[in-house]
């Protein structure tokens, strides 16, 4: 979309005190993303010159979320009319109109929002444009009271309603599209004169309708403006995100065989013909190529699967690994920081830590890939076609050359060269007899 002459005022002050938590509300996490970046992922596409969050004093962390967005600071929080207000200061240049947000609504659609504005410029050119739904109750909803032309009347907050006005479906989601031109204007004329004592951002409506403007109502589905305000709201959106992001999966050619056990995070992508099987989660970062096989109960993030890579089951691929393509990653192997080459197989019981391993090399049952001396952490490389054998292990920074063999149950501390064996455990020594003279000599003990 083309860059909009509008600004977004995010509003995120909020302390969220039924989420009983140290955190902000809005750095609270949907699919691995906090509540405030799903906003911010909303707005991305409309082009806006401007984008403020309004917060608290003290929330670094969602200071530092916005990034490189800028903030404003609410220091008491007296409604949203007065959070709005902390704003002016932040846009004192700003002559566009000027869309309100909130922070803990992080479904609201980009396409939706594009709605808004197209019907703020809008022949009638309305001063504010009210996003509104119908929820199934509408209880504890301001309502959106509309004239016999179909224009926003006056909004009433549900504390402040009549019997007959808590009849109407139409409720506010708070979301509004303001003229530019009359927004700080409004927001001076604003009092706390109602039942809660706050400056209410929605009795801009009445002033603007007082000067003879008109205001609009555009509506969207009750699910798209979902706010997030305790644990138990959280897990609710959690729970529609992952059924949209299944759903999606399933849609664009991936086969779930037990769709909710598996979870997805907002930018995890998927290729064609992926099979994910039950209990499979994915955090942020993760990268499937086509005709991967996912198998049960794999723990992936951070990470790229190559076209025909199988994983798992039980298998756990940290940040920075790459699978490579047709590559094997069996049960119960972890990754970390590790490049397992085209075709390459670790199939049992292994970790690899920071390293890189060759096409078509194979790593044997029990490998360990020792990359942590207890200060720093070191790569080790093994070279394609190379073969590890079990129960070995590579104390880093080592190189296996192309080819070489690693006989099973090695330490290995030195580089190997190419195409050569390298054995490092103690000799075997056999003692024959010493088993029986051992026994004899227990029982003997006993009777004594």
């Amino acid at each position: 979309m083309p860059e909009l002459k509008a600004a977004a005022i995010v509003l995120a002050a909020g302390k969220g005190t039924r989420m009983k938590s140290n955190l902000p509300k809005v750095m609270h996490r949907i699919g691995g993303r906090t509540l405030i970046g799903h906003v911010l992922d909303c707005l991305a596409p409309l082009g806006l010159a401007r984008i403020v969050a309004v917060i608290a004093p003290g929330m670094d962390s969602v200071e530092k979320e916005v990034a490189p967005h800028g903030v404003a600071f609410q220091a008491e929080q007296l409604g949203t009319g007065h959070a709005v207000g902390s704003a002016r200061e932040a846009l004192k240049d700003f002559g566009g109109d000027i869309l309100v947000v909130y922070g803990d609504t992080p479904f609201v659609a980009s396409a939706t929002l594009q709605r808004m504005f197209e019907r703020r410029k809008a022949p009638d050119s309305p001063a504010i444009v009210v996003l509104g739904m119908r929820p199934a109750d509408p209880s504890g909803y301001g309502r959106l009271v509309l004239g016999a032309d179909g224009t926003l009347d006056r909004i009433v907050e549900h504390k402040d309603a009549n019997e007959a006005e808590r009849t109407i479906g139409l409720a506010n989601s708070g979301v509004m599209a303001i003229d530019g031109s009359v927004v700080w204007r409004l927001i001076d004329r604003l009092d706390n004169k109602n039942a809660k004592g706050e400056f209410y951002l929605t009795d801009l409506v009445a002033h603007a309708r007082k000067d003879g403007r008109r205001c609009a109502v555009v509506e969207a589905p009750h699910e798209e403006l979902l706010g997030v305000n305790s644990r138990t709201e959280l897990a609710a959106a959690e729970a529609m995100f992952q059924a949209r992001r299944r759903f999606a999966a399933m849609e664009n050619g991936a086969t779930l065989t037990d769709p909710a056990s598996v979870f997805f995070a907002t930018d995890t992508r998927i290729g064609r013909d992926v099979v994910i099987g039950p209990n499979v989660q994915f955090g942020p970062g993760v990268e499937i190529g086509d005709e991967v096989e996912i198998r049960a109960f794999c723990h992936i993030e951070g990470a790229t699967i190559g076209n025909g890579a199988t994983v798992g089951p039980f298998a756990r691929i940290r940040p920075r690994s790459i699978v490579g393509a047709g590559a094997h990653v069996g049960n119960f192997i972890e990754l970390k920081g590790t490049e397992l080459g085209v075709g390459a197989k670790a199939n049992h019981v292994s970790y690899l830590g920071d390293a890189t391993i060759g096409a078509k090399a194979n790593i044997g049952a029990g490998t360990i890939v020792c990359n942590y001396d207890g200060l720093n952490k070191t790569r080790s490389i093994i070279g394609a076609g190379a073969f590890i054998g079990s129960d070995s292990v590579l104390v880093s920074p080592v190189t296996v050359g192309e080819g070489a063999y690693v006989a099973a149950g090695s330490v290995i501390t030195h580089d190997v060269p190419s195409d050569a064996l390298a054995v490092a455990r103690a000799q075997q020594v056999d003692k024959p007899g010493w088993a029986t003279k051992f026994r004899a000599k227990q029982k003997s003990k006993k009777k004594d």
